[in-house]
């Protein structure tokens, strides 16, 4: 399903000459550095050195088994920041002996080969030998998809239940188009599906203690991936009912479901504030420009560098005709008449004592108020839990920050429950959710053995 006309495709992958001839610049490094900086123990160095040996299988399979959402994280993964960031290839020396500064483009070769495998019809994963134990796997993101299709290639009998109308989680709703096709992750799925794991779209866990009631009706263990799905706010008076005023997580999921058609007639020619600087407030942002916005502006409490974005997302969205108001920390919103917002109240900030992220503190400058007038305000300061979720396993035990503490491995405090994934670790990025849910099948897997 495309969300709109007005989303340009994500950009076009390698095809075989190019990939081969990225591949051949590769050094061969007898510890392949870009396969220890994988988060995801994608393994580059192995698929890299398969294909340029002209093992095509070979590298398609090192792919898949040890990530099922290989094809995905090609795309998605700040790959300039991991495996590529490693590459030898990069490191031109003091003395230019490798003759060489650009890294192996591994993200873009790792995206070609899975598409390679769907075009050419090879299937390197298959399902393990059936098992009598059934597991319930909760969420549909990157983390329960990566544990269902691990435990399904071990032959036991894994069903998804999923809360939307579409499987992916974040991967469907939170990433646009333009960076991320919806058939692309189609085809990701229906690699899952042929393992025999069962999706059940449109099938939330609602009644108390559900998710540890399914050890009593038939399943041997439970896995727990619901991910992040309501949005912080800077103002604890935050009201759903303010007209113009978007969470985050509803502005994007809201752009590519049902309810996309109100959205785009709200931002079209209007004034769009977006408060944050990390990667979901550059995914905002963008796609208020890509639906017709007259003006954005992006509302930054630290300076550009402290931005938590990568790089690429800032000028990305720089080029796309985004205004950064930097060094102002929203304080209140401007409510006009039938509770619709005209805009925010901000605050000039200096930067202060460094925290324990590493980064300076914003203090705010006296007397430095002024007004933003905006016809449309996004809030994209973070993720939490969705708070009706504690209801749901409330014997299972939670930080300060209602992220579940997994006890031992991935099992949670509860006996036969696991978890993984950005409700155990927080905001993070999808490879680092695909090795959690497989670390969690391999659990799941000892526990049961």
């Amino acid at each position: 399903m495309q969300c709109s006309k007005n989303f340009h495709e994500m950009e076009l992958g390698f095809d075989l000459s190019k990939a081969v001839a990225e591949a051949d610049r590769c050094l061969l490094c007898y510890d392949a550095p870009c396969s220890k900086a994988c988060p995801g123990d994608t393994d580059p160095g192995t698929f890299i050195r398969k294909l340029r040996f002209k093992n095509i299988t070979g590298a398609i399979r090192t792919i898949k088994k040890n990530n099922v959402l290989g094809g995905t994280c090609g795309i998605l993964c700040p790959s300039e920041n991991l495996c590529e960031k490693a590459c030898t290839a990069k490191l031109k020396s003091e003395f230019n002996i490798l003759g060489s500064d650009n890294a192996i483009a591994i993200g873009k070769i790792q995206r070609f080969l899975v598409e390679h495998g769907w075009e050419t019809g090879f299937k390197p994963l298959k399902p393990g030998k059936p098992r009598k134990e059934k597991i319930a796997v909760i969420g549909s993101g990157p983390a329960g998809l990566s544990c269902a299709a691990t435990l399904a290639q071990h032959g036991f009998k894994v069903t998804i239940f999923e809360a939307r109308a579409k499987p992916g989680g974040v991967l469907y709703y939170g990433i646009m188009p333009y960076r991320f096709n919806k058939s692309f992750l189609d085809k990701e799925l229906e690699d899952i599906k042929e393992l025999g794991v069962k999706i059940k779209c449109n099938t939330p866990i609602k009644e108390h203690k559900g998710i540890e009631k399914l050890l009593k009706q038939g399943f041997s263990s439970v896995f727990i991936g619901i991910g992040l799905w309501q949005s912080k706010s800077f103002h604890e008076k935050f009201d759903k009912e303010i007209s113009g005023l978007y969470p985050s997580v509803d502005y994007l999921s809201g752009i590519c479901d049902q309810r996309f058609k109100t959205i785009e007639q709200q931002i079209k020619d209007k004034t769009v504030a977006v408060i944050g600087g990390g990667a979901v407030a550059m995914e905002c942002a963008e796609a208020s420009v890509n639906l017709g916005a007259k003006d954005v502006y992006l509302v930054y409490r630290r300076s550009y560098l402290q931005m938590p974005a990568e790089k690429k997302e800032k000028i990305r969205i720089l080029d796309a005709g985004v205004h950064f108001i930097l060094l102002n920390q929203p304080i209140d919103y401007l409510i006009g008449q039938n509770k619709k917002i005209q805009g925010l109240q901000l605050n000039r900030t200096l930067l202060g004592k460094v925290d324990k992220t590493g980064r300076q503190n914003p203090e705010l400058i006296p007397k430095a108020k002024w007004n933003l007038k905006a016809d449309i305000v996004i809030e994209a300061i973070g993720n939490k839990p969705d708070s009706n979720s504690y209801k749901l396993y409330p014997s299972v035990k939670l930080n300060d920050k209602k992220l579940i503490i997994n006890e031992k491995n991935t099992m949670t405090s509860v006996k036969g429950i696991f978890a993984g994934g950005d409700i155990v670790q927080g905001p993070s990025l999808v490879v680092k959710a695909v090795q959690d849910g497989k670390n969690a099948a391999l659990d799941i897997i000892n526990y049961l053995s």
